[in-house]
């Protein structure tokens, strides 16, 4: 299914046909994503659910290893801890005994009290849907970008602070240093209609690029 087009929140990315027809066009405008597509081969979908759980799965996972992320949340799973209600119910001092930080205890505390509205979130413009999640404390502006690109399936968001896109970045494009977050930025303004695409690419560049090199 190519990509469907919502009036207000844009290109939506579907099925993994829209994701080849952002790679098709990212070929096309520019011949260093051509060559890195005929590296990676085609690219991943990478859709994930939206909502309250999805955000407390990204406060969990915030600097911390995978495996611990995911001990952490079969905790809160078995527990019960998936949804505001259970969240606001249970309190600091029981999320803390489940796992979480003293940090991220207030932070999905926070998430709940927030009364975000997710199923607005699917209709609004894609600034409205970073200022409004940004807007919680513990959620930032890299973790409302990949909300947007993978929950949402927003077609032209990027994320800059991305630390393995700015190195992808670097890699194929042979700059002299890692772009910081507003270079980067600035650099992917070409690449719209299809920036969650080029963001895609980079990743699984990166990805190659390091295997290649033999670095992890």
């Amino acid at each position: 299914m190519a990509a469907t087009y919502h009036p207000v929140a844009g290109r939506l990315i579907v099925g993994e046909a829209c994701v080849a027809e952002g790679a098709d066009w990212l070929a096309r405008a520019e011949p260093r994503f051509a060559s890195a597509l005929a590296r990676t081969g085609p690219l991943p979908l990478r859709r994930a659910p939206d909502g309250f759980d999805q955000l407390l799965t990204a406060i969990v996972g915030q600097q911390v290893s995978v495996a611990s992320a995911r001990a952490i949340r079969a905790r809160l799973e078995a527990a019960g801890m998936t949804t505001p209600e259970a969240i606001l119910a249970a309190g600091e001092p029981r999320l803390r005994a489940l796992g979480l930080s003293r940090q991220k205890a207030s932070y999905a505390v926070a998430l709940a009290e927030a009364g975000i509205d997710y199923a607005a979130l699917r209709e609004a413009p894609d600034a409205e849907v970073v200022a409004t999640l940004t807007r919680v404390k513990g959620i930032g502006v890299w973790t409302a970008e990949i909300y947007a690109m993978f929950s949402l399936g927003r077609a032209d968001v990027f994320a800059p602070g991305d630390l393995a896109l700015q190195e992808g970045a670097r890699i194929l494009f042979d700059l002299p240093e890692r772009p910081k977050d507003r270079a980067l930025r600035s650099m992917a303004e070409a690449w719209s209609p299809w920036r969650s695409v080029a963001a895609r690419a980079l990743w699984a560049y990166y990805h190659v690029a390091k295997d290649r090199e033999g670095i992890a």
